[in-house]
């Protein structure tokens, strides 16, 4: 009986599917004016793959919007006022669908990538701003000596005036890198019937709001995680089944034990998360049925890439499995220089050799060693009788140690705490363009007991690849 039905259902999925219409699609995939034999070109939808001369044709379904490439190791797409030109509308039936590929220089199986969330340029005056930190990306990769990298951003780039893309992409070609983008809740057109129609302003402008693209040895997806539910402004963290399904087509072709990097804007996971019940009222705040995704790249080496929280949440999943919440780029809604949690305004920062990642935080204004501050009584009366270290990038598998006047070292233990650097900034509502800013409590301070008259503190940190970062304090009683 369950057959049966299985049977009635996929028939009438089928029909469905046959009403909806679909185009072929025909084209060539070039480069230097020679097609690109086994390419991966898909209307998020369906895939095909050119031959050897670079020939492909696609049955595309007719209410698809795009037709894009997934760009191979070795290869960039071109790049046009800042935008990666790796996809076209779909065009009409009969018409040539061909694509530009350019070959990379040299071999690119080591290079880095930068990962920024949450720009949310809310007006224009935030532009200089966003200069400076673009300027501060611009100098990290002039640091690595010519090692390529390129860019992505992991959602809400405006606040909710979408006619700023594009002065938005002018001020980030300061990096002198290529960022590719990701939708966030507030790249999405609210206020409409539907979900369907959310993503228009972000697709006229950045083209499909869920692809994939590789780069020596990894291969990236990027989705868009972001689900408008059709009232007011409300939307969820969510990956519908027709995204799941063209990311598992996209996986097949991707060996086992390959790294993978999914890049989204609603985080998918919380260390314990999954043992507490599930909290509605704020499934805005993650994805919902993360565990959908989290199978697919059960079979991987990965690494989520989120933004969202415009806080710092480092997660190590399970084994091959590591979630990165990169703090916002633009601080508190650039209304300061430290997001709410304490957190730098800043960005990740990616070193890729063969399938290996490594990374660290880049705060903006600081050196690569501006890893943590350290605060005691003097700060916040609630750290009385405690020396306690705001680590923002920390995991569990970083170490932070204490030395009171060059003592012995004591080992900190992790806590949660608010930084009251963060809470004096954002305390008078008054001063601040969003009344709503508040401080944020977080799990990445460390803390241990100050030994009575010491005078100065040095606090040691040590990340899972071996980097140290010191920072010290005088203690004024």
């Amino acid at each position: 009986m369950k057959r049966y039905l299985l049977t009635i259902l996929l028939s009438l999925w089928c029909v469905c599917a046959w009403a909806a219409g679909s185009v072929t699609v025909r084209g060539r995939v070039l480069c230097g004016g020679r097609g690109v034999e086994g390419v991966w070109v898909s209307d998020g939808e369906e895939f095909a793959r050119t031959d050897k001369r670079g020939n492909y044709s696609l049955e595309a379904g007719a209410d698809n919007r795009f037709v894009f490439v997934c760009v191979p190791a070795g290869y960039d797409a071109p790049v046009k006022k800042g935008v990666v030109r790796y996809f076209h509308p779909l065009p009409a039936e009969g018409k040539s669908c061909d694509f530009t590929l350019l070959r990379r220089a040299g071999d690119d199986s080591r290079y880095g990538f930068i990962a920024i969330a949450d720009p949310q340029i809310w007006a224009p005056k935030e532009f200089a701003k966003l200069a400076a930190a673009a300027d501060d990306i611009a100098a990290t990769v002039r640091s690595y000596g010519g090692m390529p990298f390129h860019g992505i951003c992991c959602g809400d780039i405006v606040s909710h005036d979408h006619s700023l893309y594009g002065r938005y992409n002018e001020v980030m070609e300061r990096t002198g890198i290529t960022f590719r983008n990701a939708m966030g809740n507030h790249d999405m057109k609210l206020w409409g019937r539907s979900h369907e129609t959310s993503a228009a302003a972000f697709e006229a402008m950045y083209g499909p709001a869920y692809y994939s693209y590789n780069v020596g040895e990894v291969h990236y997806a990027v989705l868009n995680d972001n689900y408008y539910i059709g009232r007011d402004w409300y939307y969820i963290g969510y990956l519908e089944e027709r995204q799941l399904a063209w990311l598992e087509r996209d996986l097949s072709f991707v060996p086992a034990g390959t790294t993978v990097v999914v890049a989204l804007h609603i985080p998918t996971a919380f260390a314990g998360k999954d043992e507490k019940p599930f909290d509605y009222p704020q499934a805005e705040r993650s994805l919902c049925n993360h565990r959908a995704l989290h199978r697919l790249l059960e079979p991987y080496d990965a690494h989520v890439v989120s933004g969202h929280m415009h806080t710092t949440t480092n997660c190590p999943v399970r084994e091959g499995l590591y979630e990165h919440n990169v703090a916002a780029l633009s601080g508190a809604w650039w209304q300061g220089a430290i997001c709410t949690d304490g957190t730098p305004a800043g960005y990740a920062v990616f070193e890729v050799d063969g399938g290996e990642v490594t990374w660290y935080y880049k705060s903006v204004g600081h050196p690569r060693s501006f890893q943590l501050k350290i605060y005691d009584s003097k700060d916040d009366e609630a750290f009385a009788g405690r020396v306690v270290a705001n680590v923002w990038n920390c995991d569990p598998a970083w170490t932070v140690e204490m030395h009171a006047d060059g003592g012995r070292p004591v080992r900190m233990e992790r806590t949660t705490a608010v930084d009251p650097q963060a809470r004096r900034l954002y305390a008078d509502a008054s001063k601040l363009d969003h009344k709503w800013i508040t401080v944020t409590p977080s799990d990445h301070y460390y803390a241990a007991p100050l030994p009575a008259g010491t005078r100065r503190v040095e606090v040691t940190a040590r990340d899972r690849f071996g980097n140290t970062y010191r920072a010290e304090k005088r203690i004024n009683r």
